[in-house]
């Protein structure tokens, strides 16, 4: 049996059309496409693409929603009288923060492999939780 490393190319092809070239002959050969043209022509990337943006976007959003970013932003727009200068400078801040947790985050999965990552996420929240549970039964 011969396996090109390059993705194979059976994209409308039916499991019951390999299985009889398969019972056929052990020693088969199947073509592979130049790895370009698999990536290039891909609609899957580009709607993976969109499907980790629109997720991004709906997360951030919804957690941006009355919190105290928000209510900052809201206060310093009506003291100023400027609400476009106020608009421009909390972008330029939210922008910048998202920045360096991109850069954060690129940087340790540089480093760590996805499960320690994961893990180690679960268990920060965990301790977060405990803590605002413990300030909950002091207060």
């Amino acid at each position: 049996m011969k396996l090109d490393s390059a993705p194979l190319d059976i994209s409308g092809i039916f499991q019951a059309e390999i299985e009889p070239e398969l019972k056929d002959s052990i020693d088969f050969n199947l073509t592979a496409l130049p790895v370009q043209s698999v990536v290039a022509d891909s609609p899957q990337k580009q709607q993976s693409a969109l499907v980790v943006f629109g997720t991004t976007f709906v997360t951030i959003f919804l957690a941006e929603i009355g919190d105290k970013t928000q209510l900052s932003t809201l206060l310093m727009s009506a003291e100023s009288h400027s609400p476009w200068v106020v608009f421009v400078g909390s972008a330029a801040a939210l922008i910048t923060t998202s920045l360096l947790g991109v850069l954060l985050g690129t940087w340790i999965a540089n480093r760590l492999s996805p499960k320690t990552v994961e893990k180690s996420a679960g268990v920060m929240l965990l301790v977060i939780s405990l803590m605002l549970f413990w300030d909950i039964l002091q207060g």
